[in-house]
């Protein structure tokens, strides 16, 4: 940046103050408009299978998917006809099934087949299957538990939605009840002002509301961008303010003027705090490239926001600190780090074993983490919760049930009953609801009244649903969706289309795995630029995204070592967002390096980059990694947990990469960075 830039910045700072507040206040009202979707039906593809059959379904029928399961114990029959009234009543609820739509209720029930039968109605207990309409689930679920009481039971996709709903709230505010203080806490240690890591959290603060109050201009947000972008641009920006404020103090022993202070600090910071910005920006941009569009939503809000950090911090910041820097003068206080003299010393006496153990476990944890199990939905409730005790309840008395609705072309009665014929005789299928299982080939449609047969036709295709006991997602639910798509393509072709809870994490999976190589490619592919035009150089990239690289393997390989699944959309989001995140720590440690090389051997380049650099790299770590785990404690939602554990998680081992290998790494290459780096006048011994 250039100093008359930063004068003409300066010369109006109240007004830059006053303005960046005023949006900030206008960005945090407008924030309260902005809808939050919870629906991850919607970032699937155009293309995808449920999105092309949801809008079949929404266009042909007024019946929609069941999407809730109420459990009512020791009633008969005949009151559970008449809770079923009730609760079709409920404002919200589109749709009801029991066993009424699936037999004749005048026939006695000894003489039906009791496994379909027990899939309703067993032991005393009636269990319903619900459609509740998208952005009603708050008031049915809240309905259907008043009417239902303590005693009876609710579970099912449309609950975890208004669970999630209801405690996205709450649990923003305990994060950020826990955040502040500890940032605060960590700021305070790496400063000599009381007062000045208001000033951070002030400039990122304001950018972080104006980012989520602009967000009215695009709509809506996904519940991941709701819950994890601000606190994800808070972390990853902060280190921005500090480089700039850093710079500012040592500008300040050199001169009296606050002022011209400011301008050399705004000159000086600018290449660290771009090279920064940059490469938090490319790799975020990778996420926009997603199919499945709640990473390309997360994308835009992060780009977005950094975006918004960088302005901040150079224009904002600097005006801030000059109408208020008397304040950081006088509330000062001793400096409390201690001295890292020496550090260097001890550190390097390991490179030898970190070199070694990182290069040994480098293949093991790459095929580790590409072989981890995952899952692609919210997961189920847990067990303390109201609703994950109820899904156990239910679980218990009717197993699992997943519903998946197949609709074919309309018309051939003889064709269907045999296509549910085939249907019927899969493993897991425990019911199959449909016209010619209800009513019979024998009789026409038109013969009938419409409102029974619009149950099941629309102007085009007929609706056929199907009970299975298995699991929503994992191998066993998926390998059914792919028998039922089979089976229906043997007899309609391309025509027949497929939906449900299942289909839906069916098609995720698909859409997530082929996102997976683009973006993790591009991510390293637009970092490895920034990072050769920042350095000039061929092999220190290189360098650098081993590091780094070798950090988010060992993170994400973890799961699979600790035999436990990974949320998938948290293993692509944190796979980008950890290279992107962290990698500022290298950037950091190796422009020191470069300098320092210039007058001393590479021995002792390492240990003086080391003595001066760790507690500036440890304090950025401590804070993404807080800002990690904190998301991790408070959330309730598996994906925003799995994104937090990781981002903890991988933030330490950043650090400890970048503190042990990486120092070692640039020892053993020196010669080799020397060489391919322009103009870089590496001190060379006499």
């Amino acid at each position: 940046m250039d100093i008359g830039i930063a004068a003409r910045i300066l010369k109006h700072k109240k007004l830059i103050v006053f303005t960046f507040v005023l949006i900030a206040i206008i960005s945090a009202v407008a924030q309260f408009f902005v809808s939050v979707n919870y629906n991850m039906v919607d970032y699937l593809p155009d293309e995808a299978q449920s999105t092309q059959a949801l809008e079949v379904m929404e266009t042909e029928f007024t019946a929609s998917i069941p999407n809730t399961r109420v459990m009512i114990h020791d009633i008969s029959v005949q009151e559970a006809l008449m809770y079923k009234e009730e609760l079709a009543s409920i404002k919200g609820v589109s749709d009801i099934t029991w066993l009424d739509n699936v037999m004749d209720l005048t026939i006695p029930l000894e003489m039906v087949d009791q496994e379909m039968i027990e899939s309703y109605y067993k032991d005393g207990n009636a269990l319903f299957s619900l459609s509740i309409d998208q952005g009603s689930e708050v008031t049915a679920t809240d309905a259907i538990y008043e009417l239902i009481g303590e005693d009876d039971a609710v579970a099912g996709e449309a609950l975890d939605t208004a669970t999630s709903q209801k405690m996205a709230g709450t649990e923003s505010f305990y994060a950020a009840a826990l955040l502040v203080p500890i940032i605060i806490f960590i700021l305070v240690i790496s400063t000599t002002s009381w007062v000045e890591p208001l000033f951070f959290l002030t400039a990122i603060g304001v950018s972080v509301l104006i980012n989520m109050g602009t967000n009215i201009l695009i709509g809506e947000v996904s519940f991941v961008t709701q819950s994890v972008a601000p606190i994800l641009q808070l972390a990853v920006s902060l280190d921005y303010a500090i480089f700039l404020l850093h710079s500012f103090h040592e500008y300040r022993k050199k001169t009296n003027s606050p002022n011209e202070a400011m301008q050399l600090a705004m000159k000086k910071s600018f290449p660290a705090i771009t090279a920064s910005a940059a490469t938090t920006f490319f790799g975020f941009t990778a996420l926009m490239l997603m199919n499945f569009e709640i990473g390309s939503d997360l994308g835009l809000n992060l780009v977005k926001g950094i975006l918004l950090s960088f302005v901040s911090v150079m224009v904002f910041l600097p005006a801030l600190t000059l109408v208020f820097y008397k304040w950081m003068d006088k509330t000062t206080h001793k400096n409390f780090v201690p001295s890292f003299k020496g550090f260097g010393n001890h550190v390097i006496k390991l490179r030898i074993p970190s070199l070694i153990i990182v290069f040994a476990i480098l293949i093991p944890t790459f095929l580790a983490q590409s072989n981890t199990t995952f899952t692609y939905g919210l997961g189920d409730q847990p067990e303390t919760t109201r609703a994950g005790s109820d899904f156990l309840i239910i679980e218990e008395a009717f197993g699992e049930l997943t519903p998946i609705v197949i609709l074919v072309p309309k018309g051939d009665l003889a064709k269907e009953t045999e296509l549910v014929r085939d249907i019927q005789e899969l493993d897991h299928v425990t019911s199959v609801i449909s016209y010619v299982s209800a009513v019979g080939h024998v009789i026409p449609p038109e013969y009938l009244d419409k409102s029974i047969t619009n149950e099941f036709f629309s102007e085009n295709y007929s609706r056929i649903i199907i009970n299975t006991n298995a699991a929503k997602e994992g191998d066993l639910p998926f390998s059914i969706v792919e028998k039922v798509q089979n089976i229906a393509s043997d007899y309609y072709g391309d025509e027949t289309l497929s939906l449900g809870e299942s289909v839906t994490l069916y098609d995720i999976k698909n859409t997530v795995q082929r996102d997976n190589t683009v973006v993790n490619v591009l991510t390293v592919v637009t970092i490895a630029i920034v990072l050769f035009i920042t350095f000039k150089s061929i092999s220190i990239p290189v360098v650098l995204l081993l590091t780094i690289q070798s950090a988010v393997w060992i993170n994400l390989s973890v799961p699979y070592f600790t035999d436990t699944s990974l949320v998938f959309v948290g293993y692509l989001i944190i796979s980008t967002v950890q290279l992107a995140a962290t990698v500022d720590y290298a950037i950091l440690f190796t422009e020191a390096y470069k300098e320092y090389r210039k007058e001393m051997t590479a021995m002792q380049a390492v240990k003086k980059t080391l003595d001066e650099k760790t507690f500036s790299i440890s304090i950025s770590a401590a804070i993404l990694s807080s800002i990690g785990f904190i998301l991790w404690i408070t959330s309730s939602n598996p994906i925003v947990s799995s994104i937090g554990l990781l981002l903890g998680r991988g933030a330490l081992l950043a650090f400890v990469m970048v503190v042990c290998f990486l120092p070692a790494l640039l020892l053993i290459m020196d010669k080799i960075i020397g060489k391919s780096t322009y103009k870089a006048n590496f001190y060379k011994e006499k």
